[in-house]
């Protein structure tokens, strides 16, 4: 029942206003078992591909964004976070198999972004990442290691190209 519960959620959130309504679409979320903080603000067009989310207070999160999570990986949000339009958080892949399958046997690491984060635009953020608060991903990064906290990442891979200040 809880997966039925969040299929209807968000096939409902779906049909509202897109950037509109922010209260009665965290309600819905939260009716389907996704922990959400207040004042979180998400685009009717975001796609949570699971409800083994959980998304803190004051974060955005935009356009065709997608966020798969399952019960061995959660998908961790922190406070104050934005997440620009089509951002990609996967906590899923493959071992590399033979050569009759190179998809080979599959598993699930979850992923942590820590608070006052920042992603960009188009960035990727692959399974097991533990993004550290404070930190930026440029727009169309792909990131593949952890990212410490305070720092600018950006490319394919990304790479820390400096710290902030705190």
């Amino acid at each position: 029942m809880p997966r039925f519960k969040f299929l209807i959620a968000q096939r409902l959130i779906a049909q509202l206003p897109a950037t509109r309504m922010f209260k009665t679409k965290l309600s819905l979320l939260r009716w389907a078992g996704v922990t959400v903080g207040e004042n979180t603000r998400i685009h009717s067009r975001a796609y949570l591909d699971t409800e083994y989310v959980e998304i803190g207070e004051n974060v955005w999160i935009g356009a065709e964004t997608f966020i798969g999570g399952n019960p061995n990986a959660r998908v961790i949000i922190g406070d104050n976070v934005d997440i620009a339009p089509k951002v990609m958080i996967i906590t899923g892949s493959h071992e590399i198999g033979g050569s009759l399958r190179r998809a080979g046997t599959g598993y699930s690491r979850g992923v942590t972004i820590g608070d006052g984060t920042w992603l960009g635009a188009g960035s990727l953020i692959l399974p097991g990442i533990i993004i550290g608060s404070g930190s930026i991903v440029a727009a169309g990064a792909v990131v593949t290691k952890d990212i410490p906290p305070n720092a600018i990442a950006a490319g394919v891979p990304a790479r820390v190209l400096r710290d902030v200040q705190p």
